[in-house]
């Protein structure tokens, strides 16, 4: 086998790498990693270089993963800049490292991509060859960042230390509407939830849901338009562009979802969301004004509807965020998986990231304990 470095997703065809990363997860499909490329979103000027592996026998690709040579911590949502802080003090350079990501989307997905009927040893092949890579090259490490649960044994089973977090999902047993699903709150956190949605009616705010598909250019401009006010707001740099978001409309946009707001004839406020076959992924919101209980309802609360209407069993809304929690989201263990080369580093992070695993999941009991559920679930 033979593993190839791209420094561009452009140096697959699409068909090859989405028989590997299959079309479900929009994340991994090739249109929207190449779209972030093609757009400069995703580059050296963010601190994103394309270094994509693909292992081969004989010709044919047996697997894939989107990874990226970093020269920064930007975008990642797994911190560890006091890590690269600790080999700055001693004299050592943690950048450039490797990093397996979507950049800019702490969304949990496949981040082994693997041909049909390719076993576990294919998995294990790439993961050493990318381990022997950064040996060769003296990259300081490989980190694996939100990848779905069941690939951690093969990545601890390779030497990576695992690192646990935690964001905040909701979960679909079957309500049949939006009110079945509140009948399982209590009752105080119940009134609540229906006081925030009342209160955007009485601001005579009018709510429209759009498929990325049927959202024409105009709708796509004003989505972009909030993403960057929101960015604008916080003194944050927005990396996405027009340009990408026109692109995935077109060669995706079925599995997009766009959630606007508007008052008195104006659209004063929009949500971004993504879509598998059963998970909603919220993404980016923004809005020019400032309406009571506004955020909650265009980003959660149309969400939650929407996963019910369409049989969805989960909503991811994005990271952070413990106000989630009287609103239905439950906490939720997000993982990432670390190959530093250093030996003292790589005890001393191994050391931290178990006591951090013990803080975490106390946390996390304590955020559960809170959930607005009769019956805490």
């Amino acid at each position: 086998m033979e593993l190839r470095f791209l420094d561009s997703l452009e140096e697959i065809p699409a068909t090859t790498w989405n028989a590997l990363a299959g079309i479900d997860h929009p994340f991994t499909r090739h249109e929207f990693l190449a779209a972030l490329e093609r757009h400069g979103c995703a580059g050296p000027e963010f601190g994103w270089r394309p270094h994509h592996a693909v292992l081969y026998r004989d010709g044919e690709a047996l697997a894939a993963a989107p990874f990226y040579l970093k020269s920064n911590s930007y975008g990642e949502l797994v911190f560890d800049h006091a890590w690269a802080d600790a080999y700055r003090r001693h004299g050592l350079d943690y950048y450039p490292k490797l990093v397996n990501a979507v950049p800019y989307t702490p969304a949990t997905g496949p981040r082994l991509l693997l041909a049909a009927g390719a076993d576990r040893s294919v998995a294990e092949a790439l993961v050493h060859g990318i381990i022997e890579a950064c040996e060769r090259h003296g990259i300081s490490g490989a980190h694996w960042l939100f990848p779905r649960p069941e690939a951690m044994a093969l990545f601890t089973g390779a030497g990576l230390i695992p690192r646990l977090g935690c964001q905040f999902h909701w979960n679909n047993p079957g309500y049949r509407d939006f009110e079945d699903f509140l009948d399982t709150f209590s009752a105080a956190k119940r009134k609540k939830v229906n006081r925030e949605r009342r209160r955007v009616r009485d601001q005579r705010v009018e709510i429209e849901v759009v498929r990325g598909d049927r959202a024409d250019e105009s709708q796509w401009a004003q989505m972009d338009a909030f993403y960057r006010r929101t960015f604008d707001d916080k003194y944050g740099v927005p990396t996405l562009n027009l340009g990408f978001f026109l692109e995935v409309a077109e060669r995706m946009g079925e599995q997009a979802l766009l959630v606007f707001a508007r008052h008195e004839g104006r659209t004063v406020a929009g949500a971004l969301n993504f879509m598998s076959g059963d998970t909603l992924y919220g993404r980016h919101w923004g809005t020019t004004g400032d309406y009571h209980s506004l955020h909650f309802e265009v980003c959660y609360y149309q969400g939650i509807e929407y996963c019910i209407r369409a049989g969805l069993r989960s909503f991811e809304p994005g990271a952070q965020g413990e106000y989630k929690v009287s609103r239905g989201f439950v906490p939720t263990a997000t993982w990432s998986a670390h190959w530093i080369r250093d030996p003292a580093f790589r005890a001393a992070i191994e050391r931290h990231t178990r006591q951090e695993q013990a803080y975490v999941e106390a946390y996390m009991a304590e955020m559960n304990a809170s959930a607005p559920y009769k019956n805490i679930i």
